[in-house]
């Protein structure tokens, strides 16, 4: 119960109002005195026949001219607009006392550090971030504020820690702890200052295998000689070969790419090397291919295995000499460019089928790169994720959305078969549907997984034994390849020889451009 007394300033008239609380021995809770003349109390409920003797004795105080029950406190009012006001907040908010211990999180902090308030509230920050000792810059007691990265179960942040000192009735200054504002990395004003201008900066990733990669590249961008990138769809390959034309000389030269594999083999033709005028039809003009439109820069030939054997051929002698003709011409043109190869990881097995030239790939093989796929490097993915998120929230022209911790943690159990495109895209699709200011695990929308304990059902009244093995261990493949399209990344994964798996999948038709063998 909460009563509103409107009174006079008089003195002693709370001493007055306490001694009759006192005499009906009432326990009180709490008590409030506004400076514009009122004075709130905070008691249990009382029966009727108490509290109708109580307001009269209140009323006849002097200087008391009105009592009312009330339905809340000043201060709970003012805790509830502040909980608002806070939990409206899209960025993580937490007030952290002298020790670390967290009082206050809003709702964007509960999302991102824990599951629920109960967990976050009254535990120490140390166990939530890393990245920086803030216990030993509270133990410091800081006047200045400042700022620093941090890490979220991978996802780096820039943290605004301000300094809390409150004055005592001397004027004293005595600290009190911290408020911290996280903000994702990329949204950061001191991250926008300090963008790197490295080529290679659009490539993230912290994982080892990525670090040795940038590495490689940028050694490899100088050299003016073939590159070959491999790895699976989805990686990232035309990023890198562009970070690579960026760090070399030729970076402001044209970079032109082209998929071999989207272009019927005479148009791919035309488009590679041109033609002359009249040698496509009667009304076709002479055009430059992109090798002539490049000169003194990059081409970057994307799934380069899918080029035909005539094409093969005509680029080999391109790369020896420097020199090709155009499509119904017989002058030859010389250009200098510096040619880069995308393809799978199943390029050298194309070599051994014999679906692509020998000669050809240790031409192009010259220098080689590969791209690990994203999940062996789980690593990276809360870092992708906030890339990803803060770009989609800017392309749909919304407000920044927070992903949560379970939907960092379903993130990273993911297998990822489509790599970083498939992250990003399903990002995108997720953020557009999304209704509120935070994405959970169930916000989520990921292609199902199928699990390998329930892959085959075997009967054997039909058929032999040799059939149901074979059935098995088909279905076994088959569900196994999208995630690891490369048989010599399948045959470590199921624990065969390369050859042994080339041939079972060959036998039982998993795989672009595969045929079962005749029984």
């Amino acid at each position: 119960m909460r009563l509103e007394i409107t009174c006079d300033d008089r003195l002693g008239i709370a001493q007055d109002v306490l001694e009759i609380l006192r005499n009906y021995e009432i326990d009180l809770r709490g008590i409030e005195v506004d400076p514009k003349g009122k004075i709130f109390l905070n008691f249990p409920e009382l029966e009727f026949k108490d509290f109708q003797h109580l307001m009269p004795e209140i009323r006849r105080i002097a200087n008391v001219k009105d009592v009312k029950t009330v339905a809340f406190m000043p201060s709970e009012r003012e805790h509830y607009e502040f909980k608002l006001l806070l939990n409206m907040l899209p960025d993580p908010i937490l007030s952290l006392d002298s020790r670390g211990d967290i009082d206050i999180a809003n709702d964007a902090a509960q999302r991102i550090l824990g599951d629920s308030g109960k967990t976050l509230l009254g535990s120490n920050i140390s166990h939530w971030i890393s990245g920086f000792n803030l216990l030993r810059w509270l133990e410091k007691q800081p006047q200045q504020a400042t700022v620093q990265q941090i890490s979220v179960s991978g996802a780096k942040y820039f943290a605004d820690l301000l300094p809390i000192w409150i004055s005592d009735e001397q004027a004293k200054q005595n600290f009190a702890g911290a408020v911290m504002t996280c903000k994702p990395q990329p949204l950061a004003e001191q991250w926008q200052r300090n963008v790197s201008a490295d080529a290679f900066s659009q490539l993230l990733g912290e994982h080892s295998s990525m670090k040795r990669l940038i590495k490689e590249a940028s050694r490899m961008a100088e050299l003016n000689v073939p590159l070959l990138i491999q790895g699976e769809t989805g990686v990232g390959k035309e990023l890198l070969a562009r970070a690579c034309h960026q760090a070399s000389k030729r970076a402001e030269q044209p970079f032109l790419a082209i998929n071999c594999a989207a272009l019927p083999d005479n148009v791919a033709e035309s488009e590679l090397f041109g033609h002359g005028k009249g040698s496509l039809g009667p009304y076709t003009e002479a055009k430059k291919g992109i090798f002539e439109q490049a000169n003194g820069g990059t081409v970057l030939l994307d799934a380069v295995s899918e080029m035909s054997n005539g094409l093969q051929a005509k680029l080999l002698r391109f790369i020896q000499d420097g020199r090709f003709r155009r499509i119904g011409e017989e002058q030859e043109v010389t250009v200098d460019v510096r040619i880069i190869c995308s393809a799978q990881d199943d390029l050298l097995e194309q070599v051994e089928n014999g679906r692509f030239r020998e000669d050809l790939f240790y031409r192009l093989n010259v220098l080689s790169l590969h791209v690990p796929p994203l999940r062996e490097r789980k690593t990276d993915i809360p870092l992708l994720a906030d890339q990803f998120t803060v770009q989609a929230c800017q392309r749909l022209g919304r407000s920044l959305i927070m992903v949560s911790r379970a939907a960092r943690e379903r993130l990273q159990q993911y297998a990822w078969p489509g790599n970083v495109r498939q992250l990003e895209n399903v990002l995108f699709r997720s953020i557009s549907m999304a209704e509120g200011d935070s994405l959970d695990a169930d916000d989520l929308q990921l292609p199902s997984t199928s699990n390998l304990a329930d892959a085959v059902t075997v009967d054997l009244e039909e058929g032999s034994l040799d059939e149901a093995v074979k059935k098995f261990e088909s279905t076994i493949l088959r569900r196994l390849y999208p995630s690891y399209p490369s048989t010599r990344q399948l045959a470590k994964k199921v624990g065969l020889s390369h050859t042994a798996v080339a041939n079972k999948l060959r036998e039982y038709g998993i795989g672009k451009n595969r045929k079962k063998k005749p029984l």
